[in-house]
């Protein structure tokens, strides 16, 4: 991995010095950049250094067929893949395309997406342009703070230049005292077409926000020109009661006091289709304290489907179900974009259009942790890139656990058995498949039904691999005490701990081991995380048993993602010191007999980014 000329010079003796066979100091009293390769991703998106924020501006250029993947960098930056695999960076040592300072940004570039065939043909950038501070939800919102411009690039996405005018939408709408007006998605969709007597193919863009006082909300605006200049302000087309949540709030948390990073899109069960069902990505904020909301960190990235409606003149969108998109308190601001069929990575594949999603997973949670930055001169990542589509769960048993207001619907019911609906949400193919090729080891099934740990017999070689496995559970399992996963990057020392928990039907990720360093230096989050997930009563051969846990768990040197069933995601940070923290154990605790199979540990990972490292 390159640095900066300057770091390589003042921190390269540092960083080789330290020793990760002995306890660790206090962090922050260790030289600039001695980190820097202490606990970097090998895998994900991120840039050659720095702070990443949010992903977005993603889109296919329609004349080189390359996806293009963006992220907030002091303005933005970003990268090119014809694999969502590896990945070149734009423009040199990950330089930006965009920077804030002009007229109608002096401030800030915030979030953005792109049309890809816009203004002369070309790319063009619909973003959010700062003016004035503070902007929070929890205080008066500045009039003027948040505009929304336009930008065009005309050397394939490497510069986008910013039009010689004034914002499109220059103000939130008429009169209504926002809490947020930014992060603006553009989107096609027909059924919005049908309801609202529009051209085919006209463009529409949803802005984050919400009101004070009211709730969050997404506002929506329709294309009402060729040269995308005017923004036909069509309302809040969804709206939440403010803190409120949906349902009892166990499967999709909190809808907040405002929304952000809203993302619009239509998906079958084969993938992107503009006549599918309607979904949204959300990122919600709230407070602690329902009465007096104080600014605080807590976020929550969520996901709904929904019906699109025309009421008294006015287009709503209504949710079916909803839940999280990553239950990791620091994975949150996804965004996404339809890849086309003919893209370069789907024609390699044999992909049919899909959408595919990107998470941010903030190193310093949000900025209120006191990281070591300095030592290690990065911070935060994008999650691995993620196709969303309609999930179906067949053959469910028709009893009290399929009718709560849930992450899923029931589709059909016939005979005692149902079918549910939901988002399935994967690592994108051609990464999963790149993940687990190569070297690899099968480590033998076990049964076990009494409390412990039991040590896989072969150790990775690094800190860098995959975990497959499928756990059955005895029928009895359900509201026990029983506990059954995987402890990861272990040793004497260190240890991360994976398990399902029926208690409250959640997967856990205790860290309250995970870093030895955690005990020398402030800043490093050991919070255990968590996220619900169900197992349904399945009927199988005639007989009832409990839905398999499907896992898989990509351990990228400090970065952990946990995917399961093809529903559910929880990512976080694992920050283990010693090196050789590598080894897996089975783990068991609770009464009941549980089965490991078809557990596979893939070695190595793939360098997402070859140019960078060559």
């Amino acid at each position: 991995m390159k640095l900066p000329s300057a770091a390589v010079a003042g921190s390269l003796a540092a960083r080789q010095a330290i020793d990760y066979n002995s306890a660790p100091p206090n962090l922050s009293t260790l030289a600039n950049a001695s980190l820097f390769d202490t606990w970097r991703p090998r895998a994900h998106v991120l840039p050659p250094f720095g702070h990443i924020g949010d992903p977005c501006m993603h889109y296919t250029d329609p004349e080189t067929g390359l996806f293009h993947v963006g992220w907030l960098y002091s303005g933005a930056a970003g990268a090119t893949t014809d694999d969502l695999v590896t990945y070149h960076d734009l423009n040199p040592n990950g330089g930006q395309f965009i920077l804030p300072g002009g007229k109608n940004d002096p401030l800030f570039v915030f979030d953005g997406s792109v049309i890809p065939s816009g203004i002369d043909g070309k790319p063009t950038l619909f973003y959010t342009s700062v003016s004035y501070l503070p902007i929070q939800w929890t205080v008066a919102y500045v009039r003027g703070s948040e505009t929304q411009s336009l930008a065009v690039s005309y050397d394939s996405g490497r510069n986008f230049t910013k039009l010689e005018q004034g914002p499109v939408i220059p103000s939130p709408p008429f009169a209504v005292n926002v809490t947020g007006f930014r992060d603006p998605f553009v989107f096609q969709n027909n059924q919005l077409d049908a309801l609202l007597d529009s051209a085919p193919g006209t463009w529409y863009a949803v802005i984050s926000g919400g009101v004070h006082g009211e709730g969050p909300s997404e506002f929506l605006y329709r294309q009402h020109d060729p040269d995308f200049q005017y923004w036909e302000e069509l309302g809040q087309w969804w709206h939440e009661p403010a803190n409120s949540s949906w349902g009892n709030g166990d499967w999709a948390g909190r809808w907040g006091y405002n929304f952000e990073v809203a993302n619009v899109f239509s998906v079958d069960d084969e993938g992107y289709n503009n006549e599918g069902e309607v979904f949204t990505t959300i990122g919600a904020e709230w407070s602690l304290d329902p009465i007096v909301p104080q600014v605080s960190d807590f976020r929550e990235m969520l996901w709904a489907a929904g019906k699109v409606s025309r009421e008294n003149g006015q287009v709503k969108f209504t949710p079916t179900m909803a839940g999280y998109l990553d239950c990791g308190k620091s994975a949150y601001a996804a965004a996404g974009k339809e890849l086309p069929a003919s893209s370069v990575a789907s024609q390699k594949s044999g992909a049919p259009d899909r959408f595919i999603t990107y998470v941010w997973l903030t190193g310093d949670f949000y900025g209120t942790a006191n990281f070591p930055t300095p030592q290690q001169n990065w911070t935060g990542a994008l999650l691995l890139p993620r196709e969303l589509s309609v999930g179906n769960i067949h053959d469910v048993v028709n009893n009290e656990l399929v009718h709560e207001t849930g992450s899923w619907r029931v589709a059909s019911e016939c005979s005692g058995v149902t079918e549910l609906t939901t988002l399935k949400q994967v690592i994108a193919r051609e990464a999963l498949a790149a993940l687990t090729s190569g070297k690899s080891f099968t480590e033998a099934g076990r049964k076990l039904d009494s409390a412990g740990v039991v040590p896989f017999e072969r150790v990775p070689e690094s800190k860098f691999h995959v975990i497959t496995a499928s756990l059955s559970f005895p029928k009895g399992s359900r509201g026990s005490d029983l506990r059954a996963g995987f402890q990861i990057l272990s040793s004497e020392h260190e240890s991360t701990t994976i398990y399902y928990q029926f208690s409250n039907e959640s997967i856990i990720i205790d860290r309250t081991n995970t870093s030895a360093a955690a005990r020398t230096t402030d800043g490093i989050d050991s919070r255990n995380e968590a996220g619900p997930l169900r197992l349904f009563d399945l009927l199988r051969d005639g007989e009832e048993q409990i839905e398999t846990l499907d896992l898989t768990i990509v351990v990228d040197n400090s970065i952990v993602e946990v995917h399961a069933n093809d529903r559910f995601a929880v990512s976080t940070w694992a920050r283990s010191w010693y090196a050789g923290s590598r080894e897996i154990r089975f783990f068991h605790d609770g009464e009941g007999e549980v089965t490991f199979g078809n557990v596979t540990v893939y070695e190595g990972l793939y360098d997402a980014w070859p140019d960078r490292s060559a």
